[in-house]
C-alpha cells in the first residue's frame, strides 16, 4: 500500500479550500479500504464540516469503516468549536487506523487529538509527507508558531529592473505585465486575507485593491497614509470592502468598512502593522505597494515569499525595483512575462 499517494491526495483536496477556510486551516482527508479510496473530503469554509466529517459522510457503505484507514493532512481536532471534534467522529465510527500528515500548531489542538485517538485504541501514524503538509498550511503555521501573518511581497518590474518609468504622464497606472499576469494577481488576492499598499501607490494609481478579475472574496485593504493625504474620493475609501488606514493623524471618524488605526511612524512601523494584523486574526497579507513600502518590509526582514513579474519593456530610467535576496523556489512564464518566486532564507 503506497501511503504517500493517499496523503498527496489529501493535500490536493485541501487546496480546494484556499481562501475560503480562514481562520481555519486547509485540510484534506481520504478513507481507504483494502487499497481503494471509498471516501474523501476537504474543509470548505469556517463553520462548515471538517475534512474528516466530509470524508466519512461521503462513504456509501459505512459498514466498511471499521476495516478502513483514514488519512488526513492535519491532526484531527479534539475540541468543540463551531463543529464537533473530528477525533470523536473517527472513534464513533470505529475507524481503527489514522495516518496524519502533521500535528496542528493551534494550542487548542496541538497533540490533543492524537492523544484522544490513541487513548481510544486507535492506531495513529504521524508525519507522512510532513514537509508538504506544513507547506500547505504555511499561513496557518506562521500565524500560530510565529505570531504573525504569512507575508507575500508582489511587484512587477521592467526588463531592466524599474517599477515605473521616469515619466508616466501618458497613462496611469503604467502596466508592465500582460492581462493574464494581472488576472493571476487577482486570483492571488482571493487567496490571502489582506492586501497592503502605501500612500504614493494610492495617490498615483488610485487602485481598487479588489479581485474583480477573478471569482472569490475581496481582501481586507490596508493603506499606509502617515499624513492623511488620501481623500475620501479615492477607491480605497469607497467602503465597498473593508479598509484599515494606518496614520499618525487623529481621526475620530470610523466606519464598519473604513477604520483608522493611529500609530507612530518610526523604524518599527512594519512590526507595528504586522502585530496589529496578528491581533485582529489576519493570517496572510500580500504587499503590493511601491518601492518604499516594499523595501521597508524587506529591510525589516518581514517577508516570507516574494512574487516578482518581469516584463519585456525597457524603461532605462525611473523608480528602481526593490533590492531583495532569497532562494528561488519557482520560475514560470505568462506569455512573455517572467514570474520569479523567492522564499526568505530565514
Amino acid at each position: 500500500m503506497n501511503h504517500k499517494i493517499y496523503m498527496q491526495r489529501c493535500i490536493q483536496l485541501a487546496k480546494n479550500g484556499l481562501g475560503t477556510t480562514y481562520p481555519n486551516p486547509l485540510v484534506g482527508s481520504v478513507i481507504v479500504h483494502e487499497g481503494k479510496i471509498i471516501g474523501e473530503g476537504w474543509h470548505q469554509k469556517a463553520g462548515a464540516p471538517h475534512a474528516e466529517a466530509n470524508a466519512i459522510n461521503s462513504v456509501k457503505n459505512k459498514i466498511l469503516l471499521p476495516q478502513s484507514t483514514i488519512y488526513v493532512s492535519l491532526e484531527p481536532c479534539s475540541h468543540f468549536g463551531k463543529t464537533p471534534p473530528c477525533s470523536d467522529l473517527i472513534i464513533q465510527y470505529k475507524i481503527p487506523k489514522v495516518v496524519i500528515g502533521t500535528v496542528d500548531p493551534n494550542e487548542k489542538v496541538a497533540g490533543k487529538g492524537i492523544e484522544k485517538l490513541k487513548s481510544a485504541g486507535v492506531e495513529v501514524t504521524v508525519g507522512l509527507l510532513e514537509k508538504k503538509c506544513v507547506a500547505l498550511n504555511k499561513r496557518f503555521f506562521a500565524y500560530h508558531n510565529r505570531q504573525r501573518p504569512y507575508i507575500i511581497l508582489k511587484w512587477a518590474e521592467s526588463a531592466d529592473g524599474f517599477l515605473a518609468p521616469e515619466q508616466k504622464s501618458e497613462k496611469k497606472p503604467v502596466w508592465i505585465t500582460n492581462p493574464y499576469s494581472r488576472q493571476l494577481v487577482h486570483k492571488w488576492r482571493t487567496e490571502e486575507e489582506a492586501i497592503l499598499v502605501g500612500t504614493t501607490t494610492v495617490l498615483e494609481d488610485n487602485p481598487q485593491l479588489n479581485s474583480r478579475d477573478w471569482f472569490g472574496k475581496n481582501p481586507l485593504r490596508l493603506v499606509i497614509d502617515r499624513l492623511g493625504k488620501i481623500s475620501n474620493n479615492y477607491e480605497v475609501k469607497d467602503k465597498l470592502q473593508k479598509s484599515i488606514i494606518f496614520t499618525e493623524q487623529e481621526n475620530s471618524f470610523t466606519d464598519e468598512n473604513l477604520i483608522y488605526e493611529n500609530c507612530i511612524f518610526d523604524s518599527l512601523l512594519p512590526n507595528k502593522i504586522i502585530a496589529h494584523l496578528y491581533q485582529i486574526g489576519i493570517q496572510s497579507v500580500i504587499i503590493e505597494g511601491g518601492q518604499k513600502t516594499l523595501q521597508t518590509f524587506i529591510d525589516a526582514n518581514l517577508w516570507d515569499e516574494a512574487r516578482i513579474f518581469k516584463g519585456t519593456d525597457y524603461f532605462k530610467k525611473g523608480c528602481k525595483a526593490p533590492s531583495i535576496s532569497g532562494k528561488i523556489i519557482a520560475q514560470s512564464k505568462s506569455l512573455n512575462d517572467q514570474l520569479l518566486i523567492l522564499k526568505n532564507h530565514d
